[in-house]
């Protein structure tokens, strides 16, 4: 770049001062980096953008960011077609297990095992994104969703009931809400199934198959669906029918959403996630507890399932300034940052932080008392078809509407998992 100077005196100092300033704004231009995040959170935009990347810029102010969302159910197509075109982001949210784990397979993620603060995560932290033999981890955790109960503190208040801690305790209670007559006792719909599984099988089966024992077992074809701690699952499940109010298998996830939030259902099988949808929503007031055991002193266990984690595009071209981005994302300050941003996502890494939404703050506080597993259906067994995590969203749904018996759904989703999955088979 060059100049000409016509003049002399103050004229020519500006012109050459005017000049150094524009070569280092060229000069920094050049050097900043900006990474862009691919996601399917496209409900927590406003977040990443007002508060995570800004905190990010706090400490690595040349390094840009920008958040690029698509909705849920078009992000996996959306991220395929820009992998194939080259014009995926610098950094990918991953979903758990096969979907990521195939992105890896196919050199578009790089191994995260390299980069500062992964050793904060514990081996089922990490579960959700690593290869089956735990040799390899391809996206640094972020954070995981609880299931549990929440329930309207002025309805119990009303009734002079306490949060149940057995399962006959939780029907003494539902029954004591029914008889009353005003309320739902059990807000819970079957028309879009997935709810009566993971709000329903998924909740409370963890205490049944004894967490992540049984979930191995299963995996490893030690136990089956057809074993008692399965049937013994849906057989709760199935129970809840009389509880849940009129016309619950045409009812739909958002309108269960809003008998709850405008006081009409007393409790509401939860995922933690919907801890800021009734902060906005809800005109009660609302607690939380955790999955009632079978029987007093049984040993309780949650299911915290790993919900999201970021990776790193094998063809970006910010590699090190996205490096910087994960080092940061393994950081207790982005723990904190997420933890109380989005209460009910809960960061997975050790970090030791205070969750400042109380509702928030008792899910996460049930992993002192009870231990942590994932949804047994997600590693591995939904690979093939059928696919396991479907088959028990349809037979869930079945067996609370009652047209399924527990004894059958068991035997249904078995016989679809032995017909391709080789620990299954009958020998």
């Amino acid at each position: 770049m060059s100049f000409r100077l016509q003049s002399t005196g103050r004229h020519a100092k500006w012109l050459f001062g005017a000049a150094t300033a524009l070569v280092l704004a060229v000069s920094s231009a050049a050097s900043a980096q900006t990474l862009t995040i691919d996601s399917w959170r496209n409900d927590d935009a406003d977040v990443w953008n007002k508060t995570i990347i800004p905190a990010f810029n706090k400490k690595y102010p040349d390094i840009k960011v920008q958040f690029r969302a698509d909705p849920p159910t078009e992000y996996n197509a959306a991220l395929g077609a820009r992998l194939a075109g080259g014009t995926a982001g610098d950094l990918i949210t991953c979903r758990p297990f096969d979907a990521s784990l195939d992105l890896f397979k196919k050199g578009h993620l790089v191994a995260v095992d390299d980069i500062k603060g992964i050793e904060n995560f514990s081996p089922v932290a990490k579960s959700a994104w690593q290869t089956d033999d735990g040799k390899q981890t391809f996206c640094m955790p972020m954070a995981s969703v609880i299931h549990g109960f929440i329930y309207n503190t002025e309805i119990f208040d009303e009734l002079k009931l306490t949060p149940p801690k057995t399962m006959a305790e939780f029907k003494a209670v539902l029954e004591k809400i029914k008889a009353h007559g005003k309320y739902t006792p059990l807000a819970l719909g079957t028309a879009d199934q997935w709810e009566a599984a993971t709000m329903g099988f998924q909740n409370i089966g963890p205490n049944y198959w004894k967490g992540e024992e049984g979930r191995q077992a299963l995996i490893a074809g030690k136990e089956k669906l057809t074993d008692a701690p399965y049937v013994k699952t849906f057989t709760e499940i199935a129970s809840w029918a009389p509880y849940m109010g009129k016309g619950f298998s045409a009812q739909k996830y958002p309108d269960t959403q809003n008998l709850f939030s405008l006081g009409r259902a007393a409790i509401y099988p939860a995922g933690s996630w919907d801890i800021p949808i009734f902060r906005k929503q809800a005109d009660v007031k609302f607690d939380a507890f955790p999955p009632p055991v079978p029987a007093a002193g049984d040993k309780c266990y949650i299911s915290d399932h790993t919900d999201i984690a970021i990776g790193i595009n094998a063809k970006s071209k910010n590699v090190e300034a996205a490096k910087k981005f994960l080092e940061w994302v393994a950081s207790p300050d982005f723990a904190a940052i997420y933890a109380n941003a989005l209460p009910g996502f809960f960061p997975l890494s050790n970090a030791q932080i205070e969750v400042k939404d109380p509702v928030a703050a008792k899910f996460v506080g049930w992993r002192k008392d009870c231990a942590s597993t994932i949804r047994n259906s997600y590693q591995i067994l939904s690979r093939g078809t059928p696919n396991l995590e479907n088959e028990l969203w349809n037979v869930s749904a079945q067996v609370i509407n009652g047209t399924l018996k527990p004894e059958d759904a068991a035997r249904k989703v078995e016989d679809g998992l032995a017909a391709w999955y080789e620990p299954h088979k009958k020998k």
